[in-house]
């Protein structure tokens, strides 16, 4: 069943239900989380600790944290116009991360799919690029939940076909980004409750998406609601229907098997949390709707 929320500003309740339900659920854990998944604040997983002290010694010893993105989702994750720079709350919000856990910064962009086979193949140390906090991914890897947001429907402005949500993509040409959850939530709906199936193409990423709206050959999109209000608003060409779709946590992501590190990222999210820079960030690209309240691992359903 696709899980839906009505607008950006019904994501607030879905923050304060994560939140109680993981604040609950880790309460007493270790300091690590367990290979299974569990969720932990970051109190919980190491109290009394800063983050710069919890960095794991052969990352210490190399003093610098690599990081990875896939550059193409405004505000998340974008280049300053003109250059390759890379900018937004993704890349703003790992260097900070860098910063508490006393260590320089260097952040790559990647393919969005490539993101966790770099992470375990010790490519990077940490993926930060809009990634929903899923069962499936966190197979691989653990996630630092640091976001709440869902999906929408992104169509042509003027909404030509009147589309008025995901219902009426059944049997329409749509397309969603490779490897994204929101080309997961189409395939999943088109294959249960449509009668007749989606005819869903893949796109590198989001801006491509949109270049087959442009030409016809799909009537709609799902994109990251805060990304779709982005992209919209800056084309002018775009509508984003109000609903989004599994609505749920973002997690930067660290191997499985890196546990110091995850509980050292999780730390450095809550001290960016109680001094205010994290809230900072989130003010700078307007989404601080999608905001938490404490540093969680593994929160997602």
């Amino acid at each position: 069943m696709i899980q839906r929320l009505n607008g950006w500003g019904r994501a607030a309740a879905s923050i304060a239900m994560i939140a109680l339900l993981t604040t609950t659920a880790g309460c007493g854990r270790s300091t690590a989380p367990a290979a299974s998944g569990e969720t932990g604040a970051a109190t919980t997983a190491a109290e009394g600790s800063s983050a710069e002290s919890l960095v794991p010694a052969d990352l210490k010893e190399k003093g610098v944290l690599k990081v990875a993105t896939a550059e193409g989702y405004p505000p998340m994750e974008m280049y300053k116009e003109g250059t390759t720079e890379l900018i937004g709350v993704d890349p703003e919000l790992a260097e900070l991360i860098a910063g508490q856990l006393g260590l320089e910064f260097q952040i790559s962009n990647a393919s969005f799919p490539g993101l966790i086979p770099g992470l375990q193949s010790k490519q990077w140390d940490l993926a930060i690029s809009s990634m929903s906090d899923t069962e499936e991914r966190r197979q691989a890897v653990n996630f630092i939940d640091y976001f709440v947001a869902g999906g929408a429907v992104m169509v042509n402005k003027g909404n030509p076909e009147g589309i008025s949500g995901i219902a009426d993509l059944c049997g329409k040409n749509v397309v969603g980004a490779k490897g994204s959850s929101n080309l997961a939530i189409l395939q999943d709906y088109s294959e249960q409750e449509c009668s007749t199936p989606m005819k869903i193409s893949e796109s590198e990423d989001a801006p491509t998406g949109l270049l087959q709206l442009d030409t016809g050959r799909a009537i709609a999109t799902m994109v990251d609601y805060p990304v779709a209000i982005e992209l919209a608003t800056k084309s002018g060409k775009y509508e984003v229907l109000e609903d989004q779709y599994e609505a749920g946590p973002w997690g930067m992501a660290v191997d499985k098997t890196n546990q110091e590190l995850t509980t050292a990222v999780q730390v450095a999210l809550q001290e960016l949390i109680d001094n205010g820079d994290y809230q900072a960030v989130l003010e700078k690209y307007g989404v601080t709707d999608a905001a938490v309240e404490s540093a969680e691992i593994n929160a997602g359903q």
